[in-house]
């Protein structure tokens, strides 16, 4: 009689659940090693990553007209996502000139996509290789890449303006989910505000 091997969990040594965001130091040690390392396409995606808080398989599908009015780079862009909802977002400073650069560099034409692919079986780089560039980027600067992913890059913004403002509203919009409860269950505040609470109460 024949025994079966038992297999292993798919997630056996993994860390599953949402992947945290950024802080303000590891972002600005990201530009700043990506700025030494004169990798200029990186730049612009991480930039681009942070302001618009897409989703890794939206940021791939850009386009370079989504961003740029021929030489012109827009300082707001809309964009339908993968699930046809429209969304707004800013491009900051620093990310129109990053991503002004990158396009200059690469001599990209308005119709062409933002991210183009060194290979030839694909027009963009894959939502695959952009979670290894996110992998590349954290370990780069000692973060373990296992704890954080593309998801890390969409949610690090949207965290911060709520550390600052407290508008739930506001991040449900940038982040173009269609209930209240998705932002709140997605940032994770109601267990993270808990706890601040209980931390400022002393006994």
């Amino acid at each position: 009689m024949k025994t079966s091997k038992s297999r292993e969990p798919w997630n056996k040594g993994k860390l599953i659940g949402q992947k945290p965001p950024l802080k303000l130091k590891d972002i600005w040690a990201i530009r700043i090693h990506l700025q030494l390392g004169k990798r200029i396409r990186d730049l612009a995606m991480f930039n681009l990553a942070i302001d618009s808080k897409l989703r890794g398989c939206d940021l791939v599908n850009l386009r370079v007209r989504d961003v740029s009015h021929g030489i012109q780079m827009l300082t707001r862009a809309m964009v339908i996502r993968k699930t046809q909802r429209p969304v707004q977002f800013e491009l900051t400073e620093d990310t129109r000139n990053a991503v002004a650069a990158w396009i200059a560099k690469a001599n990209l034409k308005s119709e062409q996509f933002l991210f183009i692919s060194r290979l030839h079986n694909s027009q963009h780089v894959s939502t695959q290789q952009y979670a290894r560039i996110v992998h590349q980027w954290v370990a780069a600067i000692g973060l373990d890449p296992t704890i954080y992913g593309t998801h890390t890059m969409r949610r690090t913004k949207a965290t911060l303006i709520y550390r600052r403002t407290h508008n739930l509203r506001a991040v449900q919009l940038l982040l173009g989910h269609s209930k209240l409860e998705s932002t709140v269950k997605y940032l994770g505040i109601e267990v993270d505000d808990a706890l601040e609470i209980s931390e400022q109460t002393e006994i």
